[in-house]
């Protein structure tokens, strides 16, 4: 495979343009949408009328896929600001040079799906099916989306790398690496630091070995002359197998959002090369919903205590101890760990060999983490890192955020932009969460909860000494009936005493500020405009980071997936010297 098309200095021009562009549009990112009452934000950085604003970016998005049409700025300006006021006044150059600094803006960056598997076709013989699963019958139409696609990208990279293992970082409920395990046959271990989605795993490991004999029944006398098949959705209990301790069978054709999740497989040895798909739907029917609860928090080594510790190395041998007891060679294996790049991987799986490590979501730290064991690690051949919750980030710079005593904070995470004490602020972090395509196609934000919430702000300030109190309102906003409701629920939950404002001194902030929540509006689309140059300077910075590594012969930033489906669509993927691997093992 040859280098990606773009170059270390290629990268850094890059990341050079998206810095210079943000640093005189990044404060409108940064700005608190809980203080554009009390601080006047419009005021602050807006020349224009919000009906300006808001009919230029539906303009834009209109003209979305038209050929672009050179624009000269007006002179004095800079990005559409005025240089002396620092607010902007020419909101086309404003939306113009945006889309010119986003990821999809800058084309010759980013590598699609496509024009990198043909890049892997060339040099790696295309992986093996061991069995053809469809996702959509156990996981919903978005995962199903980024599981498939994903899925075909880490086969081709461990059959490129000559690997069969794979290291789930994050792994969750496991989507992918049940999916990488049944359908490619590779060995994949699931590291993640919840153990109620290990325990979850594990159940599902054990349920499918209980009927993986009838499945395997099913499947054999499918294909045999003269036996019937189970009909949809009805399986033959093997006999011996008491009914009630096995999970029943689920009728196939009921809804999308209530199929549970695989994340785990049958024995390697038990599998078949073709399926009938009526068993097949039914094998992946009988998941019982008792493992779909909600992941506990990410929770450092240093902060678990001793017991919890050795409570979560016991119970990883205690699996590994009970597969070898069954006689079964898994070939997908949750484990629980908080992994970091010092984490030593031998150590947690004593099995392991050369692998591609993945992560599909990884959020904040994570992602960056796992570039850095790729990095640090000979044993890893390759990585494929799809990030998400960049608001989750730790910056190093950051003058406003926590110190990093570590140096193991998530942003920046090249030498290059570490060598500037490049930051983004978590406000503009917050940004670069918001989805551009989503939103330009109305699906948006949800503007009354955010005009309430500011609004309430100025309440605080005008009735409350502590209007900057450190407890949060939550979700109020989902329980109130009306302007009035949230407000007062909102002090009671901030234990703030509500008698002394009347219900008509409550609306009358209400119909003082109806009229500027045009501006809100307007100024927060414009907050997500800016969220695809923020995300790109994050990526940018990752890729940055593979560049400067002599070992890494091939990395790219790769579009994965659609982003109305899945907005952070964007994987980081890196290759090693294959040479050099072997030597430094």
């Amino acid at each position: 495979m040859k280098s990606s098309s773009c170059s270390l200095g290629d990268i850094r021009q890059r990341i050079d343009e998206v810095v210079q562009f943000l640093s005189v549009t990044l404060p409108i990112a940064n700005a608190h949408t809980v203080e554009f009452y009390t601080q006047d934000v419009w005021k602050r950085f807006m020349a224009v009328s919000p009906e300006e604003v808001l009919s230029a970016i539906m303009s834009n998005g209109d003209q979305q896929g038209e050929p672009e049409r050179k624009r000269i700025e007006p002179s004095g300006t800079t990005f559409g600001f005025c240089p002396q006021s620092n607010k902007v006044v020419d909101i086309h150059g404003f939306l113009q040079a945006a889309k010119a600094h986003s990821l999809p803006g800058l084309e010759e960056v980013c590598m699609s799906r496509s024009e990198f598997l043909l890049e892997l076709k060339g040099s790696t013989v295309l992986p093996e099916i061991v069995t053809e699963l469809e996702p959509d019958e156990f996981m919903n139409f978005k995962k199903s989306h980024e599981v498939q696609s994903m899925s075909e990208v880490v086969a081709r990279l461990a059959r490129h790398s000559g690997v069969k293992q794979v290291i789930d970082v994050g792994s969750g409920k496991g989507y992918l690496s049940s999916f990488l395990s049944l359908q490619y046959g590779l060995q994949v271990y699931g590291i993640d630091s919840s153990s109620t989605n290990t325990h979850g795993a594990q159940e599902r490991n054990r349920k499918l070995k209980k009927f993986s004999r009838v499945y395997q029944k099913q499947a054999k006398a499918a294909r045999t002359p003269g036996k019937a098949a189970a009909p949809r959705g009805i399986s033959k209990v093997e006999p011996g197998l008491k009914e009630d301790e096995d999970v029943l069978c689920v009728d196939a054709s009921r809804n999308e959002e209530e199929r549970v999740p695989v994340a785990s497989s049958s024995s390697a040895a038990g599998r078949q090369s073709e399926w009938n798909p009526d068993s097949e739907e039914l094998f992946l029917s009988v998941l019982s919903a008792d493992v779909m609860e909600p992941a506990s928090p990410r929770v450092p080594p240093s902060q678990l205590s001793d017991e919890e510790k050795e409570r979560r190395k016991r119970e990883n041998l205690e699996r590994k101890a009970q597969s070898r007891r069954d006689g079964a060679s898994d070939v997908f294996s949750p484990l629980t760990s908080f992994v970091t790049a010092e984490t030593e991987l031998r150590e947690l799986i004593t099995e392991l060999e050369d692998a591609v490590m993945v992560g599909l979501h990884t959020c904040g730290n994570l992602a960056p983490s796992t570039l850095r064991m790729f990095v640090a690690k000979p044993e890893l051949a390759s990585v494929c890192s799809v990030g998400c919750c960049y608001h989750l980030l730790s910056e190093e710079f950051d003058p406003a955020g926590p110190e990093c005593l570590d140096r193991s904070c998530g942003f920046p995470l090249s030498q290059y932009l570490r060598d500037r004490s490049c930051f983004c602020g978590r406000n503009a972090r917050m940004s670069a969460c918001l989805a551009l395509e989503r939103v330009s196609l109305g699906q948006g934000i949800q503007m009354e909860s955010l005009f309430y919430r500011a609004v309430l702000h100025v309440i605080l300030r005008d009735h409350y000494s502590s209007f900057k109190s450190e407890r949060r309102v939550g979700n109020v906003y989902s329980k109130a009936k009306s302007f009035l409701d949230y407000v007062r629920r909102a002090l009671r939950k901030l234990e703030l005493d509500d008698s002394e404002l009347s219900d008509d001194d409550i609306q009358g902030y209400h119909d003082r500020y109806k009229p500027r929540m045009a501006e809100m509006h307007a100024f927060n689309m414009l907050k997500v405009t800016l969220a695809p140059c923020i995300e790109g300077l994050i990526l940018l910075d990752r890729l940055c980071y593979l560049k400067e590594q002599e070992d890494v012969t091939f990395s790219a930033l790769v579009q994965l997936f659609d982003p109305l489906l899945s907005p952070r669509c964007y994987a980081v993927i890196g290759v090693k010297t294959s040479t050099k691997r072997k030597t430094s093992c």
